[in-house]
């Protein structure tokens, strides 16, 4: 099992503003400027969080932006789009079980990749970077401190998006 983070993120290393709003991030660029449709082809499993869940609700249905991947949101609510799988556990046990041959992409938020991080969980981090900056916002590395180490595997730039990709 491969687990990957594949997001972006401003300069000053928030996914989203205090609001958890990502216009920023819309003004900037579409995911038609990267190399994201490849990367999507190549994973088996979506994992997020409900506020993640939500601001892709936004645009429709989830099964629709996720058309070929088995889609998880970790949520107390048991209101979810059909096709996609609510989840009320630990993200680390959760994870643990699923089939090793499998690749998982954590979609979008930090309280679903800092407990991954803390079980050195994460397999790659494939992080955007946009020309923004917040100031204030909803960092994405929010995991315990302790050194993780990562080796820089590519760096690309798509339009205004400079990509940074990390395996451990």
């Amino acid at each position: 099992m491969s687990i990957y983070f594949y997001g972006c993120m401003t300069l000053d290393g928030y996914l989203a503003d205090r609001k958890h709003n990502l216009n920023w991030l819309y003004e900037t660029g579409t995911t038609e400027e990267t190399d994201y449709e490849n990367f999507y082809n190549n994973m088996d499993i979506t994992i997020m969080g409900k506020r993640t869940y939500d601001e892709i609700s936004k645009s429709g249905d989830v099964k629709s932006v996720y058309p070929t991947t088995k889609n998880y949101v970790f949520t107390h609510s048991q209101e979810i789009q059909s096709g996609v799988v609510p989840v009320n556990c630990d993200v680390l046990e959760f994870v643990k079980q699923i089939d090793p041959d499998k690749n998982i992409w954590i979609v979008g938020g930090n309280t679903i990749l800092s407990p991954l991080l803390d079980g050195d969980m994460v397999d790659s981090l494939i992080i955007q970077i946009a020309p923004v900056l917040l100031g204030a916002g909803i960092p994405l590395f929010t995991q315990k401190e302790a050194l993780k180490r990562f080796s820089l595997k590519t760096v690309r730039q798509y339009g205004q998006f400079a990509e940074l990709v990390y395996s451990k």
